[in-house]
């Protein structure tokens, strides 16, 4: 019988659905290398690009984001790369046990969007009238 099995295949998809949103993450040498022929799978299998694909990928990882980013972001950046879709900096060792702490990141990096903030106007974007507008709102609300 396997023990923890269910425990560190939940670990792998945390760090693998991290390394996607994010672009890269700082771990354990080890854990790395454990999950560096994961990704690859993933983003091969998302160079396809096809609903079949998606869904597989979607079964693995459980995170929408991730699987649309695969998907339409980082597959078309890859698409002439045959494999080795990440890379392994050594940082240094970590102070209690000593173990080898690297970054894992992805080789190309995707282009980010013009607005990441999801399209929400910010307080300083904003023209003094609507302020104004905004506190009224807030007064009247109060009076309610």
């Amino acid at each position: 019988m396997r023990h923890r099995v269910s425990a560190r295949k939940a670990l792998l998809k945390n760090l693998i659905n991290a390394l996607i949103i994010h672009g890269q993450i700082k771990t354990t040498e080890a854990r790395a290398k454990a999950i560096r022929g994961l990704v690859d799978k993933l983003i091969t299998k998302g160079k396809q690009q096809t609903l079949h694909a998606r869904r597989l990928i979607a079964a693995f990882l459980q995170n929408k984001n991730a699987v649309n980013k695969i998907v339409d972001e980082l597959s078309p950046l890859f698409k002439k790369r045959p494999g080795g879709f990440t890379r392994i900096v050594r940082l240094r060792e970590r102070r209690g046990d000593n173990a080898p702490i690297v970054r894992l990141e992805l080789v190309e990096k995707p282009e980010k969007k013009s607005s990441s903030d999801g399209g929400r106007v910010k307080r300083s974007e904003t023209s003094d009238s609507s302020e104004v507008d905004i506190k009224n709102e807030n007064k009247n609300n109060k009076k309610r």
